[in-house]
């Protein structure tokens, strides 16, 4: 009976762990990220493009969280890092794991950004954060950054 009890503890003790899962990257060249632009379905995908190295980019970052948390039945966002690839493991996995980011996050890793930026967008000069917003009707490109109210107000419109 002592035995069972001391086995009991050292489960419960080792069951109880504050440690997250491990953040798996999804990284892709700009064919592997371009299926997320025109993605088909009955929802409004939102596809931010961000870099834990972008501050403007690391202040809207909740913005989206909410966003994708609020309209989770209707809305899927989509985050698209641009971060270095020498800083996915010391940078990047630990801010997908520190800000516990919800949102699916797929990393672009392709340096020829004069080929795949004007694929996003025509109008797009490769500064960052950048947001596309688009369903089965409408499509816009926004290259500035959003409070909540902005970026839910502009979600609105796709509805």
């Amino acid at each position: 009976m002592k035995y069972l009890f001391v086995f009991v503890i050292l489960l419960n003790l080792s069951c109880k762990s504050d440690k997250k899962a491990p953040v798996i990257l999804e990284v892709h060249d700009f064919k592997g990220v371009a299926p997320y632009l025109e993605l088909k379905g009955s929802k409004t995908y939102v596809v931010n493009f961000w870099a834990t190295w972008c501050a403007p980019c690391v202040k809207e970052l909740p913005h989206f969280e909410m966003l994708q948390a609020k309209y989770k039945d209707s809305v899927e966002v989509i985050l698209v890092s641009l971060d270095f690839p020498h800083q996915y493991e010391t940078k990047l996995k630990p801010f997908i794991q520190k800000h516990d980011l919800k949102s699916k996050v797929v990393v672009l890793d392709d340096p020829d950004m004069n080929s795949w930026i004007p694929k996003v967008n025509a109008q797009w000069d490769g500064a960052i954060p950048v947001t596309l917003i688009y369903n089965t009707s409408k499509r816009l490109f926004y290259s500035r950054t959003f409070t909540y109210q902005e970026l839910e107000t502009e979600l609105k419109t796709f509805f």
